[in-house]
C-alpha cells in the first residue's frame, strides 16, 4: 500500500496517474462492498462507478485528517447505498426471463442464478442483523479491510469490532444453519 499522505498531495493536484491509482487500489473493495449491500451486479457496478466520480467532483473538498483515503471512498459508497436504499419500495429478483440470464448457456445460467441465490439467502441473513454487525460484516469480509481499518471507520475501538465481528458470525451461524430433518 502507498503512503496515504502521498496519495492525498496528488489527489489535491487532480493528478492523474493518483487518480489511476485510486481506482485500481480500491476498486474492487468498494464494489464488493456494495455488491453485499444491494445484492444486484448491474445496480453495484453502477453504484461503484457513482463513488468514483462523486470522489473526482470532491477533490477540492476533501481534507487529510490522517484517515486513509479508501475510508472517504467507503464513506461515499455508503451514502450512495442508503439513497439508493430508500429509494426502493421492494427488492429486485432475476428472472430466468432476464436478458442477461438469458443470454449465457444453460448451464451458465443456472450457475448464475445459483450464485444469486447464494448471495440472497447471506443478505437475507445479514439483514436480520443489527447496523452496527452488518456494517462490520460488510466491510470486514465484502470490502476485506482490517480491524483496525473498519475501526476508524466505524469510530470505535479495535476491542469493539473484534466483538461485533464474533456476535455477527455467531448469529449467522445460528441463522444459516437449519436444523437436518430426519425424515
Amino acid at each position: 500500500m502507498h503512503n496515504n499522505d502521498d496519495l492525498s498531495r496528488q489527489l489535491k493536484n487532480v493528478d492523474e496517474t493518483a487518480l489511476n491509482r485510486l481506482y485500481e487500489e480500491n476498486f474492487e473493495r468498494i464494489y464488493r462492498y456494495i455488491l453485499l449491500k444491494v445484492g444486484n451486479q448491474m445496480e453495484a457496478e453502477d453504484l461503484t462507478q457513482q463513488v468514483f466520480l462523486n470522489a473526482i467532483r470532491s477533490f477540492s473538498t476533501f481534507e487529510d485528517r490522517g484517515m486513509p483515503v479508501s475510508a472517504w471512498l467507503f464513506r461515499i459508497a455508503h451514502n450512495l447505498v442508503v439513497d439508493l436504499l430508500r429509494k426502493k419500495s421492494k427488492r429486485e429478483s432475476v428472472s430466468l426471463e432476464d436478458p442477461r440470464v438469458k443470454s449465457v448457456s444453460g448451464e451458465d445460467a443456472l450457475d448464475m442464478v445459483e450464485r444469486n441465490f447464494n448471495i440472497n439467502e447471506l443478505r437475507q441473513a445479514v439483514d436480520q442483523l443489527t447496523d452496527a454487525q452488518k456494517e462490520v460484516i460488510h466491510l470486514r469480509f465484502a470490502a476485506e479491510l482490517s480491524i483496525g481499518e473498519v475501526a476508524r471507520l466505524m469510530g470505535r475501538s479495535e476491542g469493539a469490532v473484534k466483538a461485533l465481528q464474533h456476535s455477527a458470525i455467531k448469529a449467522l451461524r445460528k441463522i444459516l444453519v437449519r436444523p437436518v430433518d430426519n425424515e
